[in-house]
């Protein structure tokens, strides 16, 4: 069953123009350095505890250094409940993979090559520092090190950022989290939301009938959305 959604999610994310295969080429930041483009590019000016951030469409994923080109990421993947087989785990998560991961809440922390991290895009280096104090760089990479395998999930509360701020900063916390939730908090505060959901509210009886189910969530999304404002 799950092999079969696999394969429609995937169908679906090539039509969609979603899951496109980039490539193998990426930039470097260093503080303040400019970006060049390379071919071959050389991961000796990574040290071993460094965290890596690679910007994506709609989110940021992160990473830390281990050192000879491989870094421990944390990466929703659904892949584990179909299979144990240890090649196909160790394929590189696809878009369709980790979709269902995040759905499913299942996740692991992994060790892939820079270029699978990366998968095309830019490489960001340690922007952190600047404002938060690092450890050392092998204790953060002890630290990610003793996390590989399967943990758990949260798209909020337990992402790849809590991972590497865990790693190399001794705290778990994610901005990207942080900036969502004030988000969260002005469109609620919007009066036009709550106006929105009083529409909605007169809506649903008029379009499903008055009934129970219509009439509680009617009354309870606008009366939620006012007290939370």
């Amino acid at each position: 069953m799950l092999d079969t959604l696999f394969f429609l999610l995937e169908r679906l994310f090539s039509l969609a123009h979603i899951y496109v295969s980039l490539p193998r080429l990426v930039h470097v930041e260093r503080e303040h350095v400019s970006c060049t483009r390379r071919d071959d590019v050389s991961w000796s000016r990574f040290a071993r505890g460094d965290l890596l951030e690679v910007p994506r469409t709609l989110f940021t994923h992160f990473g830390i250094y281990l050192g000879d080109g491989r870094v421990a990421h944390l990466i929703p993947d659904a892949l584990p409940l179909v299979t144990s087989e240890p090649r196909r785990l160790q394929r590189m998560v696809t878009n369709t993979r980790l979709l269902l991961g995040v759905l499913s809440k299942r996740a692991s922390v992994r060790v892939d090559s820079v270029e699978d991290f990366a998968y095309g895009a830019h490489v960001l280096l340690n922007r952190a520092d600047t404002y938060r104090a690092a450890l050392s760089g092998e204790e953060s990479g002890l630290r990610a090190e003793r996390l590989i395998g399967p943990v758990s999930y949260s798209l909020l509360w337990n992402n790849c950022e809590h991972f590497v701020t865990h790693c190399r900063y001794g705290h778990a916390d994610s901005l990207q989290t942080e900036q969502f939730c004030s988000w969260l908090k002005s469109a609620i505060r919007d009066s036009r939301t709550l106006m929105a959901s009083v529409v909605v509210g007169a809506l649903l009886p008029v379009s499903w009938g008055a009934s129970l189910c219509t009439l509680v969530p009617a009354l309870l999304l606008p009366f939620t959305l006012w007290m939370s404002s």
